[in-house]
């Protein structure tokens, strides 16, 4: 299994573009596969990215994820053969649906239909990426309009890669089976190891519908990563953005994350964190995050344990495993992304 670099957005840590870049650039000597920027309600990752690329060599580079509301396809596929072409072929498409909350709050767009839109947002994007003249009639996408002006178009340039990888988001079982038909890769979040191995039963569905390989769509769960020798301490430091998650991403009806945390068993802990957090904030919504819920939707602890865990992710099925830091500085982050690596390896560095 190999470690993917989740760099999430400009913040408080990585506060400066050069000091992301050094996080990569470090995250690339210890032989990091990839790394991912996000996009939420911030930073570009598109512009992120080709940033890095300029100033790394071999780092895979993904988004994780571009929210489809937030651009058109086209626009998507402009965007993808352009990073690609200036990482000379490092590029990986992650894409998502995110929720109604930013889909119609912050991008205007309706939040209707989701998986249709993402199924026939992924096949516009294809077919600009292949070279091919784009024409499209699905139940969520015309393209040309029809009874206009438009006329079928061809990417004027082509990326590097061919084909370019595209990943999913995908929590629900209906998304996940819908990766497996459409996807090269898969990108589940806070899922732990034991949901990974269940729910990749979907994945392999979603797969064998569409006469697909499933051992060709890469596996590459996310996760917030924080290794210490005081396990409380660890876990304190992954409750702010767990708690945000859980309580604050979504509406009181649509909250995918806390969806999850039912699904695993953890019904009640995640409604008084959601109600916690919308009712009051982030501080009273991480007082009701108990122990065994960071365990479990986190890759933190003792670094006996965090290599436990990583045995546990690989024997699961992961490919590729992303680790998001919540370490408090960057010499502390520079520290953990060494950590990390020498935890994953089959021996000591």
């Amino acid at each position: 299994m190999r470690l993917g670099f989740s760099i999430g957005t400009l913040g408080p840590v990585a506060s400066t573009p050069g000091d992301q870049l050094k996080l990569v650039q470090e995250a690339e000597r210890l032989g990091y596969e990839s790394v991912w920027a996000s996009e939420g309600y911030g930073v570009d990752p598109a512009a992120t990215l080709a940033w890095l690329a300029a100033g790394t060599e071999r780092i895979e580079l993904g988004t994780g994820i571009l929210q489809i509301s937030g651009r058109t396809a086209i626009a998507t596929a402009m965007a993808a053969a352009t990073i690609d072409r200036l990482s000379n072929g490092r590029f990986r498409l992650g894409l998502g649906t995110s929720g109604p909350q930013v889909a119609e709050g912050w991008h205007g767009h309706r939040y209707e239909r989701p998986l249709a839109h993402l199924r026939d947002y992924v096949q516009v994007v294809r077919t600009a990426l292949a070279g091919r003249p784009v024409r499209h009639e699905g139940p969520t996408l015309v393209l040309p309009l029809p009874d206009s002006r438009g006329k079928e178009l061809t990417l004027a340039v082509e990326p590097v890669r061919k084909p370019l990888p595209v990943h999913l988001a995908a929590m629900g079982p209906k998304a996940i089976t819908l990766a497996g038909e459409v996807a090269d890769g898969w990108l589940p979040i806070h899922f732990p190891p034991e949901h990974l191995a269940e729910s990749l039963q979907r994945l392999r569905e979603g797969a064998a519908s569409a006469g697909r390989d499933v051992s060709r769509i890469a596996v590459s769960p996310m996760v917030m990563a924080m290794v210490d020798d005081d396990a409380d301490y660890a876990r304190d430091l992954v409750r702010p953005m767990l708690a945000l998650y859980l309580g604050g991403m979504g509406t009181r009806e649509v909250n995918f994350y806390n969806r999850l945390a039912h699904r695993l068993g953890f019904a009640s802990a995640a409604a008084r964190v959601q109600d916690a957090y919308l009712d009051g904030g982030l501080g009273e919504a991480m007082e009701e995050l108990p122990d065994p819920l960071v365990d479990t939707l986190t890759l933190c602890g003792t670094p006996a344990r965090v290599r436990e865990r990583l045995a546990a992710y690989r024997e699961a099925g992961a490919t590729t495993l992303i680790v998001g830091l919540n370490a408090p500085t960057m010499d502390d982050r520079v520290e953990q992304l060494g950590l990390l690596a020498e935890l994953n390896s089959p021996r000591p560095r």
